[in-house]
């Protein structure tokens, strides 16, 4: 069996280098690369392209990255909770490029399926639009979108196997497993790495054939984004 199994975060970065393409997994902050995030920080690589659905929040997640200018354009969905990341595209100092949801996911998974591009809807008669090749299908246009070419996939699992297997819990499933399908390298932390053998077939989320390089991360925070809360009733 190939070995996969790496000391920690700094060993599984090797050959990252500046200006290329990371796909990072997450959705929000549920399910981020923590400990790879922190020593792509502490590497200082920049000039990188980052694909993720959210940029993260100040001081945290991907956020850490853009307050050190690491990043030098970011491919997401939603970009709401950071006031750096804001100041940044605003300034010109970062490039944006943001993308439909389901089109960001597709263009993952379509990577990770050899699928080299695919006509979408989403995005028609918009921004999105525009340079792009549209054909009419059953009446209704769409847009021609091509999958992703990613140097890295950085993602984070709830649990691995030394073969690379990975299970994921909750929304850390939203994206997390079509990177880890579609980077040419794919770096997988997680939170309990168990000897191969040990996790049930039929639980396994991403096969292990698509990983190639994984370790135990040290610690998660596992931040909140916004808290909502509900008041006090008196009366209970």
């Amino acid at each position: 069996m190939i070995r996969k199994v790496v000391a920690g975060a700094d060993v599984a970065l090797e050959g990252l280098e500046d200006g290329m393409t990371l796909m990072v997994g997450g959705f929000g902050l549920c399910g981020i690369p923590e400990n790879l995030i922190a020593a792509l920080r502490q590497r200082g690589t920049r000039q990188l392209t980052c694909i993720s659905n959210n940029a993260g929040v100040d001081g945290f997640g991907l956020g850490l990255l853009l307050e050190t200018r690491q990043i030098r354009k970011m491919i997401s969905s939603y970009v709401g909770e950071n006031d750096e990341f804001e100041r940044q595209m605003l300034s010109g100092e970062l490039e944006v490029e943001l993308i439909p949801q389901g089109t960001l996911a597709e263009r993952c998974r379509a990577a990770g399926a050899g699928i080299p591009a695919f006509f979408t809807p989403a995005g028609y008669g918009t921004e999105v639009a525009e340079g792009k090749e549209v054909r009419m299908f059953g009446g209704k246009p769409y847009l021609l979108e091509h999958a992703f070419d990613a140097d890295f996939a950085l993602v984070k699992a709830w649990k691995g196997d030394e073969a690379g297997n990975l299970i994921f819990k909750g929304t850390a499933r939203n994206f997390n497993p079509m990177m880890a399908m579609a980077g040419r390298v794919t770096v997988a932390e997680v939170e309990e790495l168990v000897p191969a053998g040990t996790l049930d077939p039929n639980a396994i989320h991403v096969p292990g054939i698509f990983v190639h390089r994984i370790f135990q991360g040290a610690r998660y925070e596992k931040r909140i984004e916004q808290r909502t809360v509900r008041p006090q009733n008196p009366s209970n």
